[in-house]
């Protein structure tokens, strides 16, 4: 437990550099570009996170679960990228597929297309969930937050470029894509400092030959992964889809301060998995008091946005932008929900249950979607946001039922077991 404290305050103090950093380069991006070319700006980053997150098959989960065992991480290692590789074939053929029917169904002019394009096939080739599994499947948490605070400061310096030198939406891409691509060259590289890259390893069938199960977790996390990107970055496309480019950016500036507790439970989950995977017999225990610690952790972050947030949005993005305020207090209501049900998610996947955790996930996610336009027309963002909400408080409601089911079934197992011996 006190080793995970320390891990979970290493990936806190990463999200704090990345919070100042962000509260910067989006207040420049608002201010500089207006709502409505945000909204372009918006759209273009949403259908790279899209594409990276449909594509990725999160091989930092299969780098911790198979990089532990006697083998080492050769292997696990090498059928990471093995299917990097793949992530990046699959990622560009639907990156061509989305762009090109984006004309028909997103509002973007047609000259920002090629740029959308462009940020999709960057986002893919900088990718960086293999070296990130290698450096937490060694606990090196330090090290791994030090090299990703070279996204945030790499965007904001690029930000700071853009309003300057170029202050429209293909200034402000370029300066998201430097950093992306210098983030992954520094986890990288923080990753081979620690761990030799053994390219003779890569190959797609070593693991699944040892371990007859591994294709059904490789497509379980990538598909629980593609269900978290549903229920953000595809929810902000089809915001703009609905309701236009102001919509989209409106929804962007409310989701990215009011899920801020979102990532804090993504900081949550990578540092819980590993020690799950390690410590199987006090995992139940060591889920329980950090969701404990969540809901505490939470239900502060809700009343700081209640009380501080109309200022907080004015104040950074523009008065333009204080119309959302009530989206984005019920944004962060989701992300407190998300933020107590990390522990648990992670302990399903951990428990060989990944997927378990994609269906009760799926489930209100798909909900959501297929509510969106309805909510939307009942109240505009504030509905989309209340989309966003039930999908959480449903999701985190299942994976709650689902360890109650593990737990009742094990201890069968075990009273069966005794009774035989």
């Amino acid at each position: 437990m006190r080793r995970l404290l320390r891990n979970i305050g290493w990936l806190l103090s990463g999200r704090a550099v990345n919070a100042v950093l962000s509260l910067v380069y989006l207040a420049l991006a608002t201010r500089t570009l207006g709502i409505e070319a945000f909204g372009y700006f918006a759209l273009i980053i949403a259908l790279g996170q899209t594409v990276t997150g449909l594509a990725n098959f999160q091989t930092w989960q299969f780098v911790v679960r198979w990089g532990s065992e006697p083998q080492g991480a050769g292997e696990a290692t090498g059928f990471a990228i093995a299917l990097d590789f793949l992530s990046v074939i699959i990622g560009s053929v639907i990156a061509a597929a989305l762009v090109w029917s984006a004309q028909h169904w997103l509002p973007l002019p047609h000259d920002l297309l090629w740029v959308a394009f462009g940020y999709c096939i960057v986002s893919l080739l900088a990718m960086r969930s293999t070296p990130t599994g290698l450096l937490r499947l060694r606990f090196q948490f330090g090290r791994a937050t030090a090299a990703e605070a070279v996204q945030p400061v790499v965007r904001a310096a690029g930000a700071i470029l853009a309003a300057l030198f170029m202050p429209t939406v293909l200034g402000f891409i370029l300066a998201w894509a430097a950093a992306e691509v210098a983030v992954a060259l520094a986890l990288w590289a923080a990753a081979a400092w620690r761990e030799k890259i053994d390219f003779s390893q890569i190959s797609l069938w070593r693991i699944p030959r040892e371990h007859p199960g591994a294709w059904r977790f490789v497509w379980s996390t990538n598909m629980s992964g593609s269900l978290s990107v549903g229920g953000k970055q595809v929810m902000i496309l089809l915001v703009g889809a609905i309701g236009g480019e102001a919509f989209a950016g409106g929804f962007r500036v409310a989701s990215q301060l009011g899920q801020a507790l979102v990532q804090l439970a993504q900081t949550v989950s990578k540092a819980i998995y590993p020690e799950l995977v390690h410590a199987q017999d006090e995992a139940h225990d060591m889920a329980r008091r950090m969701a404990n610690m969540a809901l505490v952790g939470g239900a502060l972050a809700v009343l700081v946005a209640l009380i501080f947030g109309r200022w907080g949005l004015e104040a950074i993005a523009g008065p333009e932008f204080g119309v959302v305020y009530w989206a984005m207090v019920i944004l962060a209501v989701a992300g407190a929900i998300e933020l107590v049900g990390a522990s648990l998610e992670s302990l399903l996947v951990s428990a060989g249950r990944a997927g378990t955790a994609f269906l009760v996930r799926a489930v209100p996610t798909v909900l959501a979607l297929l509510l969106l336009e309805k909510a939307m027309g009942w109240n505009g963002l504030k509905g989309a946001a209340m989309t966003v909400l039930g999908s959480s408080a449903l999701a985190v409601i299942g994976f709650w039922v689902a360890i109650i089911s593990l737990q009742q079934i094990k201890i069968t197992v075990e009273r069966k077991n005794d009774g035989i011996g």
